[in-house]
């Protein structure tokens, strides 16, 4: 699909955006997404030199995206980066709350301290991340947070026991946070990808791997970072204004 092909959603123009983990993989589909829109778009990530290609690669763009190094686990930083934010460029709108790290593990090598750090990595800065913005998005009357989940727990796929469990824990706080904020116009929804194509999914997979993937879906096509994107734009708009506290699918029928 080309981005010339792509909607473009008038709401969205001039929107305030912040993407976590934004420097590469889905994430970097996600700031061309909102590139393209026309918002103002402020990514995180700790990637650096991935990150400082993304923005040069937008420099010539209208509303060009702006680069934080920010370690999400450092709640310090985090809240710090995100009163930077608000102070520079005004509250946040949307947030897209996509930063993680599935590296596999058996059961065998999980410690306490690996337990900590996948949960921080995974779940822990997203419930932060919320918090830091959900105080503005009253404020103006609303706003959206779109959460990353993934099909990895709904297929039980092996090695990832605790990517999968705080994939989990973030459907359930979907929901709960719709239902506390959705008082205050705020919106929150939960994306599912399926298997995407990037650089970081393609070392773990044979070509054999790939093919089983594929034989499984429905559609027999290769998801890649701009049909997520696609889906993230739609629930970031006012075109999904009444859309909140749900999960939403994009897995070419592999579930």
């Amino acid at each position: 699909m080309s981005s010339s092909s792509s909607a473009i959603y008038p709401s969205l123009k001039g929107k305030r955006v912040v993407v976590t983990g934004g420097g590469s993989g889905i994430g970097a589909g996600l700031v061309e997404g909102f590139v393209r829109q026309g918002a103002q778009v402020v990514f995180l990530d700790v990637a650096e030199a991935d990150s400082r290609a993304l923005v040069a690669r937008f420099a010539d763009a209208p509303v060009a995206p702006r680069f934080l190094a920010c370690d999400l686990t450092d709640l310090g930083a985090l809240k710090t980066t995100f009163a930077q934010i608000e102070q520079e460029i005004g509250p946040v709108e949307v947030l897209v709350n996509n930063a993680g790290n599935d590296d596999r593990h058996t059961l065998a090598q999980v410690t306490p301290a690996y337990w900590d750090d996948r949960i921080n990595v995974n779940l822990r800065h997203m419930l932060f991340c919320a918090q830091a913005v959900a105080p503005g998005m009253k404020a103006a009357g609303g706003g959206v947070i779109i959460n990353f989940g993934s099909i990895s727990w709904h297929l039980g796929l092996p090695d990832l026991v605790l990517y999968e469990t705080a994939k989990a824990g973030i459907e359930g706080m979907t929901r709960a946070l719709a239902r506390e904020l959705g008082p205050d116009g705020t919106r929150v929804v939960c994306i599912a990808p399926g298997n995407v194509k990037t650089p970081r999914q393609m070392k773990w997979y044979t070509p054999e791997g790939e093919a089983e993937i594929v034989a499984a879906q429905c559609l027999k096509g290769r998801i890649d970072p701009s049909h997520v994107a696609s889906l993230v734009m739609f629930l970031a708009s006012d075109d999904a204004r009444m859309c909140t506290g749900h999960e939403y699918w994009i897995d070419a029928g592999w579930r």
